[in-house]
């Protein structure tokens, strides 16, 4: 166990608990809606508007501060899959399908073999979500930028009738999880204090034989995965109550779905020895680890018991991320962690 004080993702610049409450604020005043088609149809991982037959969905989102560990080892060829993933695995939530995305590029100078790094990791992640990048901005800010911010937004469609909300979840359902391929792009601001406040370096070799030959920085730089076929081809063989992409906030992301029934954990993934490298040199606590990180599980599907044998099966045959029930639906509330006793409200 590392001799360092107890690390939380709060002291290392980021609190959960703020944000919420900050997001909150800015949610109340923006009570606009245009009159007309296009209303609102509300979202939880993804906004919806009506658009005839069909809801149209956005998301927006960014890498972090992932970027930084980037920018370090001089590494860019997957910051690009990040933008995309942690657009489109939300839009897959309310059971859209992605169609076009859009990229934001803020730079501190304009960098053509940097910039082509990043084009090449949109490009590849672009064939893995099958969606067309239509367009785009590149700023050069040198005075409001430090080195670069990559963000982007994904347009989906989903037909009104088969949205995806959380409403149906039920007890008795199955919870079944995907596999993350790492730490996805959530959490480094907690990550950063962890390696910077140690004695290591993000260039020295990861201290295990399941990461051979690759640097502690190669090993953060994993690109997070992108679930969106296995999802839609799920979508369209069984019925699905729920989805959710554990992101920022770990295993409090399902509260986002059904308030009403608690999300049983009994079976998890084993989280990958990036997970535990972390908590042993910063010295985190279990539950700290678990509301900040997705510490294995990188997607969860809720379905009703009679059908979870089929759901397994799809995602097997079509995802090549595990796949296994990690729980299921009971009466309550909130997230009951078991096999480290742990909740969230």
């Amino acid at each position: 166990m590392s001799s360092l004080k107890k690390m939380t993702y709060a002291e290392s610049g980021v609190d959960i608990d703020q944000e919420e409450i900050a997001i909150k604020a800015l949610i109340g005043e923006m009570k606009q809606t245009r009159e007309g088609i296009g209303s609102p149809l509300g979202g939880h991982y993804a906004g919806m508007i009506s658009f005839g037959k069909y809801a149209l969905v956005l998301c927006t989102d960014g890498v972090g501060s992932k970027v930084l560990i980037a920018s370090k080892l001089k590494k860019w060829d997957t910051v690009g899959i990040d933008c995309m993933a942690m657009n489109v695995n939300d839009a897959i939530c309310v059971g859209a399908e992605p169609l076009a995305f859009v990229d934001y590029l803020a730079l501190d100078s304009p960098n053509p073999t940097f910039t082509r790094e990043i084009g090449k990791g949109l490009k590849t992640a672009a064939k893995l979500a099958n969606v067309s990048i239509i367009g785009g901005e590149t700023a050069s800010l040198p005075e409001v930028i430090n080195g670069f911010d990559l963000a982007g937004t994904a347009l989906s469609y989903v037909e009104k009738d088969q949205i995806v909300t959380g409403e149906k979840i039920t007890p008795g359902d199955a919870i079944i999880a995907l596999k993350s391929s790492g730490i996805h792009s959530n959490g480094y601001s907690l990550v950063r204090k962890i390696i910077d406040e140690s004695s290591l370096s993000y260039t020295d070799n990861f201290p295990n034989e399941l990461y051979p030959n690759q640097s502690i920085g190669e090993v953060l730089l994993t690109p997070t995965a992108i679930y969106v076929k296995e999802i839609l081809a799920l979508l369209k063989k069984v019925e699905v109550h729920g989805l959710a992409h554990i992101t920022g906030g770990g295993l409090r992301n399902f509260n986002r779905l059904k308030k009403s029934v608690q999300y049983h954990i009994d079976n998890p993934f084993e989280p990958q020895d990036i997970f535990s490298f972390l908590q042993q040199t910063g010295n985190v606590e279990d539950k700290e680890m678990y509301q900040t990180f997705n510490m294995g599980m990188g997607f969860a599907i809720i379905v009703p018991e009679q059908v979870k044998e089929e759901a397994l099966k799809i995602l097997k045959n079509k995802s090549k991320y595990d796949v296994q029930q990690v729980g299921c639906i009971k009466k309550g509330s909130g997230v009951d962690f078991v096999s480290k006793n742990l909740t969230y409200s």
